[in-house]
């Protein structure tokens, strides 16, 4: 896919649509450093190697044994909302996108990696759409801390405890 598509470009091409607020005209940024939309968080995997930032996203990587499979021109459903909420899709050229599952991530937010040659995007009825730069990376969901009871594995004696940010 192009770098300077439209949003307008990206439903186009897709055939997915995106929800009457957005603005259909403007150009999609593409970024190769973190980013996020909605409840997702698009994490360069060279940010989760072992020694990099390791106190907050530690031992998180790609397993060897990974089943990648190639994302196809119409996309794969990364993340569908609650209770039939809107998903969170996968697009990009064919052939230049790889996505898995294989993710080992002690925290169980990892969703799974993509590996791409080109620019991918991530396309959301509510959020619109996100470029992501040549790259390998790892999406996961996000999390904001509550009264809840559930701890962190990292902060066993932190106050307040882990809950998953909903879209």
């Amino acid at each position: 896919m192009l770098t300077t598509l439209t949003l307008a470009d990206l439903t186009a091409r897709t055939g997915l649509d995106v929800l009457g607020h957005l603005e259909r005209e403007v150009t999609i940024p593409v970024t190769g450093g973190i980013q996020a939309q909605g409840d997702l968080l698009i994490i360069p995997i060279a940010l989760l190697a072992t020694g990099t930032r390791a106190w907050v996203w530690r031992n998180v990587s790609i397993a060897d044994t990974a089943r990648w499979h190639q994302v196809p021109g119409t996309g794969i459903e990364v993340l569908r909302g609650g209770t039939g909420g809107n998903p969170h899709t996968l697009v990009a050229d064919p052939g230049a996108c790889r996505w898995t599952t294989g993710v080992h991530d002690p925290e169980q937010l990892a969703l799974g990696a993509l590996s791409t040659t080109g620019v991918a995007y991530l396309i959301h009825p509510e959020h619109g759409g996100s470029g992501i730069a040549p790259g390998t990376y790892v999406i996961r969901r996000q999390r904001e801390r509550s009264g809840a009871t559930r701890r962190s594995s990292y902060f066993p004696h932190a106050a307040n405890p882990v809950q998953y940010v909903v879209d």
